[in-house]
């Protein structure tokens, strides 16, 4: 009479059991994937005594894993030629969730967003199977040649029985008999679509057979093994990195970078990162949000993970692959572990490490990335400081005297260094590179012949208030308030062909536009710097809302209005000597309608004017005064 053991589980496997029995279903696949990664840990095992050890069951028999699909009877059996499991090891083994760590899990389970995801952990995964099975029979035998083989069975409710078993073979099988809502897991193309998601590169062949019969089955394995990232860079062709980027994303644009990286110190790691061609994502990417595929000893434990890399890389697509990282990480837990942090680190150094290189020796290429994702790295000059030194030489922006083209920071600085009394890195915040260079802020700095720094972007206004200043060299905008240019740069020539108003003529026109211009600016002065081109600019008094603030309150639709300016005028400039004439023959109308426009232009020019429709009625009456007889 065959021996039967009866064993009863503890309180809290019965609660965790009817947890997974009665409520987890989201990603109920997961199962597969904790039992595949059980067989392939079985077959290291024999593989690793096999060094030393030829004096076991079945010596010659091929190291792989057999997965059987019987949809018609709703049965799934998992096979592998691993270690085998004596009586002894079956209670441990199926029975380690019976330790200290049930509790903790319950515990963590309450709280978890997605309770599927501590699967595999505190020695749960075998459990999983739980999600999908009525009823689950593990028979084994041990690779020890006088072992005798053994079956646990359960139905995941108060108890299992483990009970002898006719197996002549060394390995296990699995047999699940699937409840009737989880038929689809005995189907053949949904057990390959989700080994290929989880388990395509566990480093033993899995053979998928659509019966018991091996016949019917592929002869070939259906997946990888060999992962192309775990493979020497130098053995790898060009085509199967784009291959394997087609097949992670969908996106059919060959990416404009991939890294491929390896290293043992301080984390041993395997990864291969790409940087795609656009910053959107297309609308067939497989791969919607953001972070990379976590594997751990090639078992894909996290589709998404965005620890690896900081925010500011979110764009960068791939795969990262450790051997020293626990197979029964989560998402809960690997914020925490030290190894996640040195991955990190060592990720990080080497996407800029990489992408440096690129900027020197294919600035063309380095263009077209820049031009994508110049926001992002923007953002982490502002909110990561421990990156800021190897972020700035990436930077890239368009100037006065190179509008078409891209300048680094360093570059810059170096042209600057050859202008006399130059010590500051000056710098426009405006809407595109077309305003900036008809801007009036421009008109000094192009007759001093000093470069500027375009600042386009909605994040260039948090970038220059963090950095403030780059190898000694203050940032400076160029309509600051105490702006001085003197002594800076070329001496601009003096232009003949014009005067200044008188003084008298000029007091005048000050206070008059001061008038008309009433609350909206804080005064009316004469420039310094401006002396050909434009006849007015506005500059903001310290202590007020700068432009870039301006922008921002306009993006976010939120109301404002706009800070009292100062208006400085060019005494020089054809308009402002006109208006002074028209002060003196009292034409008041044609010098208010004028005096507004002047300064409507220039927040018009400086990108705030919050309502531009309203400067048409001062242009219909310079209108009316152009054409009266």
């Amino acid at each position: 009479m065959a021996v039967v053991e009866k064993h009863t589980f503890q309180a809290e496997i019965k609660q965790l059991l009817h947890i997974l029995v009665h409520s987890l279903y989201k990603d109920r696949e997961i199962f597969i994937r904790e039992l595949i990664s059980n067989a392939s840990d079985a077959l290291s095992k024999i593989q690793f005594e096999m060094l030393t050890n030829q004096d076991i069951v079945d010596p010659d028999a091929e190291l792989l894993i057999e997965i059987h699909a019987d949809p018609e009877n709703r049965i799934l059996k998992i096979v592998d030629t691993g270690i085998g499991m004596t009586a002894e090891e079956m209670v441990s083994n199926l029975g380690v969730i019976a330790h200290s760590g049930a509790r903790e899990y319950l515990q963590r389970l309450k709280d978890a967003t997605s309770a599927a995801e501590l699967i595999g952990q505190f020695g749960v995964g075998f459990y999983s199977v739980f999600m999908v099975a009525d009823k689950v029979e593990v028979t084994s035998r041990s690779y020890l040649p006088d072992a005798q083989a053994w079956s646990w069975i359960s139905s995941g409710e108060d108890s299992y029985e483990i009970v002898p078993a006719e197996k002549t073979t060394r390995g296990t099988e699995v047999v699940i008999h699937l409840r009737e809502d989880a038929d689809e897991f005995a189907r053949v193309w949904k057990l390959r679509e989700v080994i290929k998601r989880h388990s395509d590169y566990v480093g033993f062949p899995i053979y998928l057979y659509p019966s018991d019969k091996k016949e019917e089955g592929e002869e070939t394995p259906i997946n990888q093994q060999v992962a192309l990232w775990r493979r020497p860079a130098s053995e790898v062709e060009a085509e199967a990195y784009n291959n394997f980027y087609r097949m992670l994303t969908a996106d059919f644009e060959e990416p404009l970078v991939h890294i491929h990286a390896q290293g043992d110190a301080p984390i041993q790691f395997y990864a291969l990162l790409y940087i795609p061609s656009r910053a959107e994502r297309s609308l067939l990417s497989v791969r919607r949000e953001p972070g990379l595929k976590l594997y751990t000893r090639k078992i894909l434990i996290q589709e998404y993970n965005t620890d690896l890399l900081p925010d500011y890389l979110q764009f960068v697509q791939g795969v990262v692959d450790s051997e020293d990282l626990p197979l029964n990480i989560s998402r809960e837990t690997v914020q925490s572990n030290p190894q996640i942090a040195k991955l990190r680190q060592v990720l990080t150094k080497r996407v800029l490490s990489d992408l440096s290189k690129l900027a020197d020796s294919e600035p063309e290429k380095y263009a077209r990335l820049w031009a994508e994702f110049s926001q992002f790295f923007k953002h982490g000059v502002v909110s990561e400081y421990s990156d800021r030194e190897r972020l700035l030489p990436l930077i890239r922006f368009h100037t006065s005297t190179h509008p078409d083209s891209w300048v680094s920071l360093d570059e810059y600085v170096e042209r600057a260094k050859q202008v006399e009394g130059q010590k500051a890195i000056y710098y426009i915040i405006t809407d595109s590179v077309n305003s900036a260079v008809h801007s009036p802020h421009l008109d000094p700095f192009k007759a001093r012949g000093l470069e500027v720094l375009f600042l386009t972007e909605t994040v260039d206004g948090f970038f220059v208030t963090a950095l403030r200043e780059h190898q000694g060299f203050k940032l400076v905008s160029v309509d600051a308030a105490d702006l001085d240019l003197e002594g800076i740069g070329q001496v601009p020539a003096a232009d003949e062909t014009s005067t200044p108003v008188e003084q008298d003529a000029l007091d005048q026109l000050l206070v008059k536009m001061r008038n008309v211009l009433g609350d909206s600016v804080e005064s009316v002065r004469v420039s310094k710097v401006l002396s050909t081109g434009s006849p007015v600019r506005l500059v903001a008094p310290e202590g007020t809302l700068d432009r870039h603030t301006q922008r921002v309150y306009q993006l976010l639709d939120r109301e404002f209005e706009i800070p009292p300016r100062i208006l400085e005028i060019n005494a020089r400039h054809t308009i402002i000597r006109n208006l002074a004439e028209h002060l003196e023959r009292q034409d008041d109308e044609l010098v208010e309608s004028t005096v507004k426009l002047l300064y409507e232009n220039a927040l018009l020019a400086d990108g705030i004017h919050p309502n531009p429709s309203e400067m048409v009625e001062h242009i219909q009456k310079l209108m009316e005064a152009a054409t009266r007889l």
